[in-house]
């Protein structure tokens, strides 16, 4: 049977992981802006400025996928207090406990993953 404290605390401790990373990657996007405006925008000719275009573009990336993990977390959570949190969104039965552990997000059994 799940453990649905236990589940809603590792929830609640990988939200406050993923807020806390997001924080810290858009300072991290604002410095990179900052040193592009401070820098030769000539990114052609200046092996700087493709750098900075290069972190930039780097850092957005790792924004975005930290906030759609970000609502994975929270659809999870709201599993929970709807109280279908570890049934497969596919087929209604119950996802694996292993499952779970290893990808507390997880919407779907071993056999539908890909699907929902």
């Amino acid at each position: 049977m799940t453990d649905t404290t236990t589940h809603s605390t590792r929830l609640a401790e990988e939200r406050q992981t993923t807020v806390d990373r997001l924080e810290g990657l858009r300072r991290e996007f604002g410095q990179v802006v900052e040193a592009a405006v401070d820098s030769n925008s000539d990114d052609e000719h200046d092996p700087e400025g493709a750098t900075i275009a290069y972190e930039r573009s780097q850092v957005a990336a790792l924004i975005d996928q930290a906030e759609e993990h970000l609502g994975e977390i929270d659809a999870a959570l709201a599993r929970l207090d709807e109280g279908s949190y570890g049934l497969c969104v596919v087929c209604g039965r119950r996802i694996p406990e292993e499952r779970l552990e290893a990808r507390p997000t997880a919407r779907t059994c071993v056999e539908h993953a890909g699907q929902g």
